[in-house]
């Protein structure tokens, strides 16, 4: 199988928005959709991506990473664990390096199949609102550094279309591209794996809510279907 890209995808919107950009890009026959287990508290996220990937006609992949359950602890793997987020702290949701241990690992399968790039659905927003140290383009330009040596391929890079746009930014994309009907009713944030407008207290749900509610005001007349639910609250 020889593949042009391959995005590394959640399930959730940011990722899936990703996998519009690579299938607009390098058409849907040429791009791998790549899903990680690790011990999360659901799969919900996964079997969505698979969805999404059927529906858009992408061969989508499922990688067990699941060994991090064994070096590491935080509320996102340990569900018996309540969901913190302390000021001036990153959340206790934190994997620690698992953006960058799914950069790798991707990275590695794409040199296998021929690909030339990776997609990572990062925003700098959730760096910077929700502590997660590995959501910004200088860790992820440290990360292509050392594959571009792995790799032994200069021309090997990490794409971040999203990366220096705020939630807002993203829908007005994805409404750009006519897809975010389909990404808002079909993707999955919340960390407690409920769906459309999630538990809206998680710091994923928060992002996601708080942007949809500012892409609402820009646009009054968008539809769908759990939208009264995101306003009042």
């Amino acid at each position: 199988m020889k593949k042009k890209t391959i995005v590394v995808h959640s399930g959730g919107m940011d990722s899936s928005l990703c996998l519009a950009l690579a299938v607009d890009q390098d058409g849907a026959e040429n791009v791998l959709s790549m899903s990680f287990t690790y011990g999360q508290r659901h799969t919900k996220e996964i079997e969505m991506a698979a969805a999404i990937c059927k529906e858009w006609k992408v061969d989508h992949t499922v990688v067990n990473i699941s060994c991090l359950n064994e070096i590491t602890e935080n509320a996102l793997m340990d569900s018996s664990i309540k969901i913190e987020h302390k000021k001036n702290e990153a959340p206790n949701t934190m994997v620690v390096g698992r953006n960058g241990l799914m950069a790798r690992v991707a990275a590695i399968h794409a040199e296998h199949i021929g690909a030339q790039s990776i997609y990572m659905g990062i925003i700098e927003v959730e760096s910077a609102n929700s502590g997660y140290r590995d959501c910004t383009r200088k860790y992820m330009d440290i990360i292509q550094a050392g594959l571009r040596v792995d790799l032994d391929n200069q021309q090997f890079e990490i794409k971040t279309p999203l990366v220096y746009m705020d939630k807002k930014q993203t829908l007005e994309l994805g409404y750009q591209m006519g897809v975010l009907h389909y990404l808002i009713e079909n993707t999955l944030s919340c960390y407690e794996g409920i769906e459309k407008e999630g538990c809206g207290q998680c710091p994923a749900c928060k992002l996601r809510n708080e942007g949809i509610k500012e892409f609402c005001k820009a646009h009054p007349d968008f539809e769908f279907t759990y939208k009264d639910k995101i306003l009042k609250n």
